[in-house]
């Protein structure tokens, strides 16, 4: 059984990342499942740190975003999400390519949720975990796309 309350496809997702800085860092949203949501992100220059590493701040952009997306999507129109808290562990360093987040629910309660966020590198190594916990809101007259 799916876990979204709205509709949504993976065109309209993309959409609305255009001038945030989601698009900055070439995050795109790439997957649909019945209860996770997945994106990419380049690990090249854009999002290296001085060292030439994935920079862990750019991984907790990543998080936060497919966190924040997930839950905004399992709420209905009359609510929307924002961040309270999110931590990560950083286990492996990257130079190059492309690593995708993967977000799934731990918990979806009626004023907060708790995401966790995987992020792999090609192989399927783990290069990141991040908890992000959100509250849900109630509101009228949301601004935005969601």
């Amino acid at each position: 059984m799916s876990i979204w309350k709205r509709e949504m496809c993976l065109e309209s997702l993309n959409k609305s990342s255009k001038n945030t800085l989601i698009e900055h860092l070439g995050i795109i949203y790439t997957q649909i499942s019945e209860n996770s949501l997945s994106a990419t992100m380049p690990v090249a220059p854009i999002t290296h740190q001085p060292l030439g590493m994935l920079h862990g701040g750019a991984s907790v952009v990543l998080a936060e975003s497919l966190g924040s997306l997930a839950a905004n999507l399992c709420c209905d129109k009359e609510s929307y999400c924002v961040g309270l808290e999110i931590n990560a562990n950083h286990i492996k360093a990257l130079r190059s390519g492309v690593v995708t987040g993967v977000a799934t629910p731990i918990h979806l309660g009626r004023s907060t949720q708790l995401w966790s966020i995987e992020i792999k590198d090609k192989s399927g190594d783990l290069v990141c975990i991040a908890r992000h916990t959100v509250m849900v809101r109630q509101n009228k007259k949301q601004k935005g796309v969601l």
